[in-house]
C-alpha cells in the first residue's frame, strides 16, 4: 500500500508539473511569446527565471526580463529581435533530450533561425553533461524553479514553440519528439512565412 502511494504522488505529481489547469497547450498563434531570461546550463550565473514584464514584480523579477542580458544568460527577447526561433521546453536533462541533436543538425542548414532550449528544473551538472556529450552550440538554458512551466503552458516533452522575428507564435505548438524531417519542414514553413511577413533573413 505505501508502494501504491507514492507511485500515485508521483503521477499526480508528474501531471501538476505538466499540466494546464485550462487545458489549454502552449502558446496559441498570433499571440506574443512571454518575455524571459535564464541562466545558461554551462555558464556560472545562478538564480530563477526572470519572468517580469515590468520593473519591480515581486517574485517576478525586479526589472524587465528583457532588459536581463549577458554572456552567460538566455534571453527570449534577445533571439527573436535577431530572427525566427525556435525554442524547445523540456523536462531535466534526462527527459526527452533527443530533440536537442536534431535541432542542433538544423543549425547550419536555417542560418537566421535562432534555436534554443531551456530545461525545467533538474540538475545543472546533468544538463551540463548533456551539451557537452552532444556537442551542442545552440543556446540551452535551465529553469530551476520551473516559472515557464505555467507561463508557456508546458503539456509535453519536449514542447517546440516557433515564432516570428519580433516575438510573435506563428503556429501549433509542436507536442512530443518529432523526427528530423518533421521538424525540417515546421521550421522551413517557419522561414517562409517569417519572408512573407518581410523579414529579410541571411540567404542559405
Amino acid at each position: 500500500m505505501v508502494l501504491l502511494a507514492i507511485v500515485v504522488l508521483v503521477l499526480v505529481t508528474a501531471n501538476t508539473l505538466l499540466s494546464d489547469s485550462k487545458g489549454v497547450v502552449g502558446i496559441a498563434a498570433g499571440q506574443p511569446l512571454p518575455p524571459f531570461a535564464v541562466p545558461l546550463a554551462v555558464g556560472d550565473v545562478n538564480g530563477d527565471a526572470n519572468v517580469a514584464t515590468r520593473a519591480d514584480e515581486g517574485a517576478a523579477g525586479k526589472v524587465p526580463a528583457c532588459s536581463v542580458r549577458g554572456p552567460q544568460l538566455l534571453n527570449v527577447c534577445q533571439l527573436y529581435e535577431q530572427g525566427p526561433v525556435v525554442l524547445a521546453l523540456f523536462i531535466n536533462a534526462s527527459s526527452c533530450p533527443q530533440v536537442l541533436g536534431e535541432m542542433q543538425a538544423l543549425v547550419p542548414s536555417f542560418p537566421g533561425v535562432r534555436f534554443a532550449a531551456v530545461a525545467i528544473e533538474g540538475s545543472r551538472s546533468g544538463l551540463r553533461q548533456l551539451v557537452r556529450s552532444r556537442g551542442l552550440t545552440l543556446p540551452v538554458g535551465i529553469d530551476k524553479d520551473g516559472a515557464l512551466v505555467a507561463l508557456y503552458k508546458v503539456d509535453s516533452c519536449p514542447q517546440l514553440t516557433f515564432a516570428y522575428p519580433g516575438g510573435v507564435v506563428q503556429g501549433k505548438t509542436l507536442l512530443g519528439n518529432p523526427s528530423l524531417a518533421a521538424l525540417r519542414a515546421r521550421v522551413s514553413e517557419l522561414v517562409a512565412a517569417s519572408r512573407a511577413r518581410g523579414w529579410r533573413g541571411p540567404a542559405r
